[in-house]
């Protein structure tokens, strides 16, 4: 039996091309208040990273941003994708 090393491009790709083929999500972020903040990023961000695009659009210093889906308090250090936060998801806006 032979082998046949397969040409294929997905099989030479580094871990660069790899995030690059990842798309963008959009997660929105309602404060109840009247702010309603539509935020494009990747599901390989943090929450931290989430909270300074929250911030950069809302005008307030990410520290004091709590997000919250229902009583789970997302943490800054971890992923979206651990969370399961998907495209299109509502998660709600505090002010700390």
């Amino acid at each position: 039996m032979t082998w046949v090393r397969s040409s294929s491009p997905l099989l030479s790709l580094t871990p660069t091309h790899i995030s690059l083929l990842t798309s963008m999500i959009e997660v929105v972020c309602n404060d109840r208040l009247g702010k309603k903040v539509r935020v494009k990023c990747n599901g390989d961000d943090t929450v931290g990273d989430l909270k300074k695009l929250i911030a950069a659009q809302t005008g307030t210093n990410w520290e004091k941003i709590v997000l919250k889906k229902w009583y789970n308090i997302y943490k800054d250090h971890i992923t979206l994708d651990d969370y399961e936060i998907h495209d299109g998801m509502n998660i709600e806006l505090y002010y700390n």
